[in-house]
């Protein structure tokens, strides 16, 4: 399997959801279909998404798999998504510059 790019996972609002359900701990797949309008098989796919980009890992527990998140590829898009609140932290403050310069005129 070829593994999959962490921001390609994240970009599907299921998968997120998923991930959120197993800030909790650990679940089965059965467990994780519950929260969903789609079918077992569907949310199997997606959390084979999520393990081919590696943000969740799976454990054999007799007939069934359960999954556990794994944040550390979340890592990435936190250092990615740095730059961007430096840039829009910066725009804000020269926005309330400008807005309080005028404000005094």
């Amino acid at each position: 399997m070829n593994e999959v790019d962490v921001f390609s996972a994240l970009a599907n609002p299921i998968r997120r959801e998923i991930l959120v359900s197993l800030r909790e701990g650990p679940r089965p797949v059965s467990e994780l279909a519950r929260g969903f309008e789609i079918r077992r098989p569907a949310v199997s796919e997606h959390l084979q998404v999520l393990r081919r980009a590696r943000l969740v890992r799976e454990e054999p527990r007799g007939r069934e798999r359960y999954y556990h998140l794994d944040p550390r590829p979340l890592a990435d898009v936190e250092t990615w998504l740095d730059a961007f609140t430096h840039y829009w932290k910066q725009r804000m403050t020269a926005l309330e510059q400008l807005l309080d310069d005028e404000e005094g005129q």
